[in-house]
């Protein structure tokens, strides 16, 4: 694979996965109640828990995000 491709790749992965981090994050600050009664009817998890281990999946997808897809992207295009 040549550093075009994969250049190429990585833009992908870094825009679908920001789209999908900004998603996430402007469904939950938009309407926290809907995504909150969504979940509920999958786990029995009471409001504070739900936010705390919804603020740390954000997190944790942010985090990754940025190492696995802006960081590889980045590198690629300076050293194009």
């Amino acid at each position: 694979m040549d550093i075009d491709k994969l250049t190429a790749f990585f833009k992908w992965c870094t825009i679908i996965d920001g789209v999908m981090l900004a998603l996430s994050t402007a469904l939950f600050m938009a309407a926290p109640d809907f995504v909150y009664h969504t979940q509920t009817l999958l786990f029995d998890l009471d409001q504070s828990t739900f936010n705390a281990i919804y603020y740390s999946f954000l997190g944790l997808f942010k985090i990754v995000f940025i190492a696995f897809n802006l960081v590889p992207y980045v590198a690629l295009r300076i050293i194009k």
